[in-house]
Order: structure tokens, then sequence, then C-alpha cells
């Protein structure tokens, strides 16, 4: 009760009932705290002091809410039935009588439960952080006003933890669910910051902004080892077309992408199915200001785009006809034909639809970059024992010793980029020559290739996956290994072992994904998995602008 009024409520409204009844003037058995409640008023039951109200709030026990009493309540009245584990009313109960009211309980099985886990962890994380003498009111105030803030702000992937229902600030969605990610980077930092701001702060923090950054990194694992590539992406904006721009997960990926500064968002869809999908989410981006909006089904561009497909495409069978069709109901053959005509500065794609197919929908439109002979797939693994980087995990089904050498020195060009140094082991089921299969025979000679072109890289094999981890095992098999400590990118000698390798690491470790990552093509285009979160089309679209920079800088330099 406190805490409302110091929020804005006024004493006078307050009538409170305990076990004993209404807090009255002169009623005796009261505390000093009751006493401060307790209110001239000839109401003596709970009945009479519900009658008319505005909010019920109840901590008290289960059932002492009736039906008949919230049927008297002030129009959409506020229902805090908070008793555990039965509520003073249930919300079925509530909602018969007054299905304009608003209500939320103590309980996971309904909506808006108020749960002590909400708050306490991330009060005591900012109190620590900061050295506070105590936790005060000013830091319990941050943190409610917190709450209610985030309570406000756009869905992110919290839906997929909850049956793929995207939460929206509602009727039943009033409070953040208790293990909304976001609670930490929100709450602590308003805690830590009342608590400098009301001098009981022993160790403050100069940066506040940075503190918040480095919370994330809890959240995100990513954070830490895509924070060069965010900054730098955050230099230069460059313009990212979306191919699934109606996809949920993509929507919500472009929010943070502009609320991070990180690329200027092109979202390739129906326009209608967009703007009322951004609408449902609570998303704050607005069209034409905040992203453009490019329309598959009425865009002036269409005859440019299908004549010039056209063009590139038939020497390869493709009619007029063809391209007409295509480029009207290929989204990602749109997304590529703006890249190539300068309109967009990378692509990204492959949240709906076949990986191959979208390849073969970017090869008909880009080249390979300059000396590459090939496409390959490189993704990351990060887990609680670090970063792992699994080459060829989606293009080539069984690469040559040259594709698997090219694949390897594009691979470790772009773990530079993240600022990784990289470690490189060639992976085979033999130990430097004790097998001298074709298999083991290829592993071999891509590093005879990957050395000749690339002397100063750290690498070695063939090696099985335990000699790659083990740096000590490494030691005792083959003394005069060139590759010193844990291998970071694991280089595949096939499709099958590269795409189960990374799978299995990513699922039993309970890692996160970074990618996949396309190298080989003269464009930024990177091609998704339907499996992808937003927080992965995020750190993609980063990738995709520093990679058009990248690629711009030359284009000046040439």
């Amino acid at each position: 009760l406190d805490m409302l009024v110091a929020l804005g409520m006024k004493p006078e409204h307050i009538l409170a009932f305990d076990r004993e009844g209404v807090l009255y003037t002169g009623r005796g058995h009261m505390d000093p705290d009751k006493e401060r409640y307790a209110r001239d008023t000839g109401k003596r039951t709970l009945a009479e002091i519900v009658d008319g109200a505005d909010i019920f709030l109840g901590l008290s026990a289960g059932g002492v809410l009736k039906p008949e009493m919230v049927a008297t309540m002030a129009p959409t009245p506020i229902i805090l039935a908070l008793a555990n584990p039965y509520p003073e009313i249930l919300p079925e109960d509530a909602k018969a009588v007054r299905p304009d009211c608003i209500i939320a309980t103590g309980r996971s099985d309904y909506p808006n439960q108020v749960n002590n886990a909400l708050c306490f962890p991330y009060i005591f994380r900012g109190a620590l952080d900061v050295g506070a003498q105590e936790i005060n009111e000013a830091m319990k105030l941050a943190c409610v006003r917190a709450i209610a803030a985030l309570a406000r702000k756009e869905a992110s992937d919290l839906g997929t933890a909850y049956g793929g229902e995207v939460p929206k600030f509602g009727r039943e969605y009033l409070i953040p669910r208790p293990f909304d990610p976001r609670l930490l980077t929100m709450l602590a930092p308003c805690v830590a910051q009342a608590a400098m701001d009301s001098g009981i702060a022993e160790r403050p923090i100069a940066d506040i902004g940075a503190y918040k950054e480095k919370l994330g990194q809890f959240i995100h694992r990513t954070s830490l080892m895509m924070k060069p590539v965010y900054e730098r992406a955050r230099s230069d904006r460059k313009r990212v077309a979306y191919a699934e721009g109606e996809e949920y997960v993509v929507l919500q990926a472009v929010q943070t992408v502009i609320d991070e500064g990180l690329a200027f968002p092109i979202l390739i869809g129906r326009p209608d199915v967009i703007l009322n999908r951004i609408a449902k989410l609570g998303l704050r981006m607005r069209v034409g200001v905040d992203f453009e909006l490019t329309n598959i089904n009425d865009d002036k561009r269409f005859e440019d785009y299908w004549r010039q497909y056209h063009a590139l495409t038939e020497r390869r069978g493709v009619t007029p006809d063809a391209a007409k069709n295509l480029v009207r109901s290929r989204p990602t053959l749109i997304a590529a034909l703006m890249v190539e005509r300068g309109e967009a500065d990378g692509l990204i794609t492959g949240i709906v639809g076949r990986y191959h197919k979208k390849l073969g929908y970017l090869r008909s439109i880009f080249d390979f970059e300059p000396g590459v002979q090939g496409t390959a797939a490189m993704t990351g693994v990060i887990n609680d024992d670090g970063i792992l980087f699994f080459v060829d995990t989606h293009v080539q089904l069984d690469p040559s010793a040259e594709q698997i050498a090219e694949a390897t020195l594009q691979a470790s060009y772009r773990l530079k980029l993240f600022g990784i140094e990289p470690k490189v082991a060639l992976l085979s089921h033999s130990n430097y020559g004790s097998h001298q299969d074709g298999s083991a025979s290829k592993m071999q000679r891509a590093l005879e290739i990957v050395r000749a072109r690339s002397p100063k890289l750290e690498i070695d094999g063939e090696m099985m996956a335990d000699t790659a981890w083990d740096d000590a095992l490494r030691q005792r098999i083959f003394p005069n290994t060139t590759l010193k400590g844990r291998a970071n990118l694991l280089v595949m000698p096939n499709l099958d072992a590269a795409n189960i390798g990374y799978n299995l690491i990513r699922v039993a470790t309970g890692g996160v994904a970074i990618g996949p990552i396309l190298m080989g093509l003269d464009q930024p285009a990177h091609i998704l998995t339907p499996a992808s979160s937003s927080r992965r089309v995020v750190n993609m679209t980063a990738i995709v602008a520093v990679e058009a920079q990248i690629r711009a800088a030359m284009t000046i330099a040439k």
C-alpha cells in the first residue's frame, strides 16, 4: 500500500481489510502500520468496501472474494487476487459476472501471473553490483517502473517459449512473464541507477549503458562475440532486404535492427499483412521512416526486375513468361535483384523454404567472388565452453580437396571479422595418416593446398574430433603439430558430417547458433533456416551490413 501511495494513489481512497475486518478509526488491535490505513468509515464487511471499488488487491486466502461482490465493482475493475495457491477468486468466476474485469493471480496457469521472480533477482543484482548499503524505496519504485515499461515493450522471442503465442500489452498481458529474458537488462540497471541517485551506492557504475550491455551478454551469449560486428555495422548503416518480410520472427528482428541502428531494413511482402502483423506484435517501426516496404504484388519496378532476371537466365531455359512468374512469386529473387541493381546492399532469406532452393535463386543472379570457384556455409555454436565454427554445414555434399581448402580459407577470413584468430582442424576418422582411404587422403590434400595459399594460417590435420578438442592428446599423438590449443574452426570432410556435428553439439550443449554464413558469392547474401530465432536474424543482419561495408570499400579502392 505504501508503494501505491508513493506512485500517486491518494491514501484516502484506500480501504483495507484484515482477518478481523475493516481497518476503521478506533477499531483497536491494529499495529502502527495498520493504524495509518484506518479510515473514518461505517463500512464493516468486505462486501461493503468492494462495492464500487476500482481495484481489489488481495494477499489473503482462497475464495474470500465472492462473485456477487465482484458484480458490484466499478466499470472495468482491476482484480489482483494474489493468494497462493488458491486466489481470492478464480479468473473464470470473476469473468462470469464481470466480463469487463482485468484480473491477475499468482498462478502460472492463468495470464498475468504475479511472481516474486519478476523483481527480487534483479533488485538484488542491481543492489549488489553498485554495493548498495540497503534496498530503499527509490530502488523498489525504480524496479516497479521498469517492469511497467517492459510490459509495454514489443514482443521478443518470448513467444517461442510460450507455445508460439505473441504477448502484447493488454488484458491478458498486464505484466511481463517471469522468464522474460529482458528483465535482467531492464530492471537491474534501473535499480542500480536509483541506488546511485539516492546516495547509497558504495561502488557507483560510471557507464550505466556499458553495464546494461554487459548484462545482455548473460542473455544473448552471442553478444560478446558480435560486439565488434555491431559497432562496425552502426558506423555506416547499409540497406538490408528481407525476402520473408511478412514473417513474425523477421518483424521482431527488424524492430531490434532499427533500435540498434544496425541497418536500414527493406521488407518484401504484402503491405496489409506486414502492417497488420506489426500492429499485432505491438512494434513501433513506421513504414517510410524506419523501414522501406516493397509490395510483392504491385511494385512499379516489377517489369525492370523480370526483364533483368530474364536477361540473366534466358540461356538457361527461362522464358519471358517464366521470368515474370518466378519474380512475382519468389521474394528471394526480388531481394537478390534489388542487391544486384544497387537498391539494397545485402539480403537475408531462408526463414521459409529450402536452403538449396534459395541458393539456386541467388546463384542465378550473383556471380562467385573473384578467385572463388563455389559456395560453402559456416555455422557457429556458442556454448559454455566457448565457440566452435563448422564448415561446410549446408552447401557442398561431398566437396573435393580443392573445395575444402577454398572453404577453409574463406571461413578463416570471416572469423577474423569477429576478432577471432582462427585455429583450424581438418577433421576425419583418421589421425595424421593412420588411415589412407579416400576421405582421409582428401583432407591431407586439402591441408597441403591451404598451407600453400596461406602459410601463416594456424591449421593442422587430418585429425579426429577429440584430437582437435584436446591439445594434450594432440601433442601426445603428433608432437610436431602446428595447431596449438583447442581448435575453433572444424572443417568436415562432407556435408553429412558437418551438419550432424553442428546440430549435435548445439542441441547437446544448449548452444546458440550463428549462421549459417554463406561464403563465396560476390554480394552480401545469407540464407538462414526455418529454425532461426529473431536474435539470429539480428546477428546475421549485422554480418550482412559489415560485408556490404567491406565490399563498398573494396569497390572504392579499385
